[in-house]
């Protein structure tokens, strides 16, 4: 299991049961608190209630005929009110009143005058100065069906005479429980909801610095050049810094023991002939011997003398994660300038050296480096030029900077193809059969890696090779 789905997963649920339980409390807490309000109201409209009849049932407990008169109005009287979304059109209250006995003396229902409600607890309380109030079920088979009474004493000279009891259903509030109820279920939907969006968020910001790492780390591994990523996390940055530190040791090591062989390898050859010729080469020689021998130890000194200068320049640039210098630059004039340069030698060859492209083009970069890899494609391209050969130069615009660079030689054989961007290998040029440093393509690679770009090599379908630098930072 990822890291990320982790997270995800460990956030949600503890938001998940923190909902729940807030949820779960809230909605056990809902219907015993809509009660307790109908139950403060009912407190105030029974002691109101109370205070109102007591003159009427002091001068004739049996006849309380504006109470009923009242009452039976009361009752009748629509009401014609909307609380919230819910119709209220009539009344559902029930009002009894019994003696200091216990006995109903007035009921508005008119069902249980007479009786004896001394036992139940809203009358037998309240006739002892007591708090009263009972709820019961008026369908013991029905758990819907209670009705909850409270009670207040009628008084007289500080003396308790009768109970006054306000009833009411309790399913009158079932509806706005259910309301409540409905909403507060939505609400928590919403809330979860919220929970997976959060959760989601987080999980992808937590580890984001941590993808940067392992893209970072993949890189390494595949042997690519790449920035430490910047990251906030102060134990991350110092991790990557760590692994940066550890792939220059690893590769410096690797560094100088890969080129250490294959430079003694390359200096064989050249450090042969410059032997040979120096151990044949003797005064009594005829001067016309002499001459090629000293031709060949100054042409393998100068092959080894550009070898290295190559080497380190190669170095130099494969050490670079990016570029240190970057300015704001026109690549035609950097083209043109390199190209002025090589005009002598293609007159000596006959090679004639057109050339396509914008009158300027600003782009991201560094300008020496540009040259050099301009210059070694192009020099490249006048080494494999026939006599009275063409070489262009095309330069195409766009989000990607791409520099074509054809010749009309011999073209690339097909078990070279593969190898060409390798350090120290290269191919004999047709005039002279002899090799160069085998740097040149490799700097360029180098340098096109630098400029986020790329470099390709492939044959044209007539002759010749075509040569395809692209820069990405445009």
């Amino acid at each position: 299991m990822s890291l990320n789905l982790r997270i995800f997963l460990a956030y949600f649920m503890i938001l998940g049961v923190a909902a729940y339980l807030l949820l779960d409390v809230f909605m056990s807490e809902l219907k015993p608190g809509m009660r307790q309000s109908t139950e403060d109201a009912l407190v105030d409209m029974s002691n109101l209630l109370a205070e109102m009849v007591t003159r009427e049932y002091i001068a004739s407990p049996d006849d309380l005929r504006h109470l009923t008169a009242d009452m039976d109005s009361f009752l009748q009287r629509s009401h014609k009110a909307k609380i919230s979304s819910i119709n209220k059109q009539t009344s559902d209250i029930r009002i009894y009143i019994t003696d200091a006995k216990g006995t109903v003396k007035y009921d508005s229902a008119r069902r249980d005058v007479g009786k004896d409600y001394s036992q139940w607890n809203d009358v037998y309380l309240t006739l002892r100065g007591q708090y009263g109030a009972r709820s019961t079920k008026s369908d013991p088979d029905n758990e819907f069906s209670t009705v909850m009474h409270v009670a207040a004493p009628i008084k007289h000279k500080q003396q308790i005479i009768g109970v006054l009891t306000v009833a009411k259903p309790n399913v009158t509030v079932q509806p706005f429980i259910e309301m409540a109820r409905t909403n507060i279920q939505k609400r928590g939907l919403s809330l979860v909801l919220l929970s997976l969006i959060a959760a989601l968020t987080l999980s992808f910001w937590l580890t984001r610095s941590i993808r940067k790492l392992v893209k970072y780390a993949d890189a390494i591994r595949c042997g690519q050049q790449i920035k430490v990523p910047a990251l906030r996390e102060t134990e991350l940055a110092k991790l990557a810094t760590a692994i940066d530190d550890m792939r220059r040791e690893l590769e410096g090591k690797d560094y100088v023991e890969k080129y250490v062989h294959a430079l003694t390898h390359e200096l064989k050859s050249p450090v042969s002939a410059i032997k040979g010729a120096s151990e044949i080469l003797s005064p009594q020689m005829a001067a016309a011997d002499q001459s090629r021998f000293i031709g060949n130890i100054q042409y393998e000194a100068q092959r080894i003398d550009e070898m290295i200068n190559r080497l380190l320049a190669l170095v130099t640039v494969e050490k670079q994660d990016a570029l240190e210098k970057v300015e704001r630059l026109d690549l035609i004039p950097v083209i043109n300038q390199v190209i002025s340069s090589k005009q002598t030698r293609a007159a000596k060859c006959s090679v004639t050296i057109t050339s396509e492209m914008p009158s300027q083009l600003f782009i991201s970069g560094d300008s020496f480096l540009l040259a050099q890899a301009i210059d070694n494609l192009l020099q490249n391209a006048l080494d494999f030029s026939p006599e009275g050969g063409t070489i262009s130069v095309k330069v195409s615009p766009g989000i990607q900077t791409s520099i074509l660079i054809r010749d009309q030689g011999c073209g690339i054989p097909a078990y070279a193809l593969d190898k060409i961007f390798q350090r120290f290998y290269s191919l004999p040029r047709p005039d002279s059969q002899k090799k160069s440093s085998g740097l040149g393509l490799c700097f360029v690679k180098q340098i096109a890696e630098l400029h986020l770009g790329s470099i390709e090599l492939d044959n044209n379908k007539e002759k010749g090779v075509c040569a395809r630098l692209t820069l990405n930072l445009t």
